[in-house]
C-alpha cells in the first residue's frame, strides 16, 4: 500500500502500539501494522484495532508493569 504522507510503499510489520482507554495507557506488543520506510508512517487494519479493544476490554494477562513520568512543556 502506499503511505499517504511521503508516498512510500508500505511493508508488513510487527510493532508495538500504544493505546489510550479510560485514562490508562496500554503497550501491545507483536501488532501486524503496514509501516512506511521512508517516514515510519503507521496503519492498522480495522480487525486488528478490533482485536486490541476486546483485549484490553476483556480479561487479559498483563506481562509488565511500567513505570511511565509525565513532564509538562
Amino acid at each position: 500500500m502506499k503511505c499517504t504522507y511521503c508516498d512510500g510503499e508500505t511493508i508488513t510489520k510487527r510493532v508495538r502500539k500504544q493505546q489510550w482507554l479510560n485514562g490508562k495507557l496500554y503497550i501491545i506488543e507483536n501488532v501486524k501494522a503496514e509501516v512506511c520506510p521512508e517516514c515510519g508512517e503507521r496503519y492498522y487494519h480495522a480487525a486488528v484495532l478490533d482485536t486490541i479493544d476486546s483485549m484490553i476490554a476483556g480479561d487479559h494477562t498483563v506481562k509488565e508493569v511500567l513505570a511511565v513520568e509525565v513532564l509538562t512543556a
